[in-house]
């Protein structure tokens, strides 16, 4: 059963929207939104540890039974690292998938074109669409959940890269000889201030964290935003994710501090950080931009 079902639907019979996929570690969500921006409705479950697509697909049939939504296309955002527009996906934090044919499986549930990505690159395209980076031409937006992901919006385009992983920026080196990441190298990003590797380093989940590691885990990631923001001349950065904006305010003055502190080169030394203007809506909404796109 869904742990939670929101719907505004009943006000907006015979309007048109998308629908929208949210794919993670630790949740499975499906929403419908507005083809300006608004979460309509919403319903989400744990992910299991086996039968992720059929865990996803009851979420799917449920949510498209219950909208009057005309529905224009669908959107996904998914752990990666996945093939170019979703057509297989091997989500690191999702062990039941490897290689699994994400993009013909919703198509065939759903009846709907349907456009994936990686899902922090869903995130920054909703920032950018109507949340904390509307009119900003380079951005990159981050989540900092159950793993860490990156998607890059420069000179006002999504960076896809040649099988549309670009942005990962959870495998940025941030700890020479740190510990080892799932992906098998030593002192990723992403083995240091994710929700698991937090779990792991400090014996409790990350809502427990102390102000210490909610800092540490802040200065690394600014770290790994100074690099970036070199590689690619960016303004800003917006970062969502339950552990960053459960950590919230020493998190995000931690990452800044450490911004401002190793950006040297005049261009970096202006750049900002923001948490996601929306919220814990962001995931659904980025999704549903990704279908905007082709709308």
């Amino acid at each position: 059963m869904p742990l939670r079902a929101e719907s505004n639907l009943a006000k907006i019979s015979n309007s048109s929207g998308f629908l929208a996929i949210d794919i993670g570690g630790t949740k499975l969500a499906v929403g419908v939104v507005s083809t300006s921006g608004e979460l309509l409705s919403r319903m989400q479950t744990l992910t299991p540890a086996t039968d992720v697509w059929g865990a996803l697909k009851k979420l799917i049939d449920a949510q498209m039974m219950q909208t009057n939504v005309r529905l224009e296309a669908c959107g996904v955002g998914c752990g990666g690292p996945m093939t170019l527009g979703g057509e297989s996906v091997s989500p690191l934090n999702i062990a039941d998938w490897r290689g699994f044919a994400l993009r013909s499986a919703v198509e065939s549930a759903t009846g709907l074109t349907t456009h994936i990505a990686n899902d922090a690159q869903a995130l920054v395209l909703g920032e950018v669409w109507c949340g904390n980076a509307v009119g900003v031409s380079d951005v990159i937006g981050m989540v900092v959940s159950t793993g860490v992901g990156g998607g890059i919006v420069s000179n006002n385009k999504l960076v896809t890269g040649r099988l549309g992983n670009a942005g990962h920026i959870g495998h940025v080196i941030v700890e020479p000889d740190g510990r080892l990441c799932e992906c098998g190298a030593h002192g990723c990003l992403e083995a240091h201030v994710s929700g698991r590797s937090i779990q792991a380093m400090t014996g409790q989940p990350s809502e427990f964290a102390s102000n210490e590691v909610k800092i540490e885990a802040g200065k690394l990631v600014g770290r790994a935003l100074v690099s970036v923001g070199a590689l690619m001349d960016l303004q800003l950065c917006v970062i969502g994710g339950s552990v960053a904006l459960g950590f919230g305010t020493p998190f995000f003055a931690a990452v800044q501090h450490e911004m401002d502190r190793s950006a040297r080169l005049e261009f970096v030394r202006g750049m900002k950080v923001v948490p996601v203007g929306l919220g814990d809506e962001a995931p659904l909404i980025g999704a549903a931009s990704l279908a905007r796109a082709s709308y």
